[in-house]
């Protein structure tokens, strides 16, 4: 069974008309999703509850808690910045969201299933701050309660911006091996997530980071997955896999300077749900995370569930739900399969050097602690 993680209150998490976080990209989701017919045996929609603050409080501190719950600005927090700024419900949404996360880790404890929330994967919340456009850290919520069964869980994230925040909350715990693929932190927020940054005292070797040269598109980000993803899997055998699935990896992004195409995207993410499948008997909860192109999320999105039920991805869209989109929007949606990007000689040349190295030394690094590649 895969139980999926939508509600109409996702809405209610909104930063205004002009701030690239939309919520009707998940409204969109969810309806092309209904209207391919996913919504089946296979998979069960569930009605998220909003997160207690016995669960928030496993990762963020009251002091924080109490500001959110204030819905006042408040930069020490990082609370009303141009990031992140405060709304009117912004914590009962944020725990809305939370929740969806929360509740599908304690599906996989009990039923040894996949979930998706396509409504989380907001990796950049720190224990004390709010931090681009991101409130509660979901993802390291869901792993916290993972972590009351499972001995070893693996969180990948291929979102284009660096997952700082789930990083940080893990550095020293080598229960938890993150991994993160994203636009190099020289180029892109947060500004981190290079090859060096590998755990401290305990969890060393257990932050793993794989910074993208800009422009890199399909071939680079499957290459460099290859090389290094795979075998930490096998390495460290993990019993549970949490993975954030942002498509602000596209080249039609407009927050990231990237070249992935749906093609690439989907891609990773079959590779990703058979590595769980293969080591950790798809206990896998799936995140949605960043996207900021209305014509490309709905899209991918849903091509996360065909795969996680292991199924083809349709040739075509619903003409029904193609139309609401273009109600809505006022333009038509990219669908499967997406165009071939190419770039110049010269910049192609200069992205597989700059990667070269990169995967180079993070296999270095990586031998220092346990002599993996």
């Amino acid at each position: 069974m895969i139980y999926l993680y939508y509600s109409e209150k996702f809405q209610g998490y909104n930063f205004g008309p002009e701030h690239p976080f939309n919520p009707a990209r998940l409204m969109l989701t969810f309806s092309l999703m209904e209207e391919s017919g996913l919504i089946d045996e296979k998979v069960c929609r569930l009605e998220p509850r909003p997160a207690s603050e016995e669960d928030i409080l496993r990762v963020h501190t009251p002091e924080y808690l109490a500001a959110v719950k204030l819905e006042e600005p408040d930069l020490a927090f990082g609370l009303g910045s141009d990031d992140t700024p405060v709304f009117a419900g912004i914590c009962e949404s944020s725990r809305m969201l939370a929740g969806a996360s929360i509740d599908a880790a304690r599906r996989i404890i009990a039923e040894d299933c996949s979930a998706f929330n396509i409504g989380g994967g907001l990796h950049h919340a720190l224990p004390t701050v709010a931090s681009g456009f991101c409130v509660f850290d979901d993802p390291a919520l869901a792993i916290r309660v993972l972590r009351d069964r499972f001995d070893r869980v693996l969180y990948i994230d291929i979102d284009g911006h660096h997952g700082d925040g789930v990083q940080q909350i893990f550095y020293t715990d080598p229960s938890v091996l993150t991994i993160s693929m994203h636009e190099s932190g020289l180029y892109l927020f947060p500004g981190t997530g290079f090859i060096e940054e590998t755990g401290d005292g305990e969890g060393k070797g257990y932050s793993v980071n794989i910074p993208m040269p800009m422009y890199s598109g399909d071939e680079q980000y499957l290459r460099a997955f290859d090389q290094i993803v795979p075998a930490l899997f096998e390495w460290f055998r993990p019993q549970a896999v949490v993975a954030q699935l942002g498509i602000d990896t596209h080249y039609s992004d407009p927050l990231t300077s990237l070249n992935v195409t749906l093609n690439g995207y989907t891609g990773l993410v079959r590779r990703i749900v058979d590595l769980a499948r293969l080591h950790s008997g798809s206990r896998l909860l799936a995140l949605g995370g960043g996207g900021y192109n209305m014509e490309v999320v709905p899209t991918a999105w849903t091509s996360v569930l065909h795969i996680m039920r292991g199924e083809p991805l349709p040739e075509y869209l619903p003409p029904y739900w193609v139309e609401l989109f273009m109600n809505l929007t006022g333009h038509e949606p990219l669908s499967n399969p997406d165009i071939e990007m190419r770039v110049g000689t010269n910049t192609e040349n200069r992205i597989n050097k700059e990667l070269s190295g990169t995967l180079q030394g993070l296999k270095e690094k990586m031998n220092e602690v346990h002599g993996l590649f």
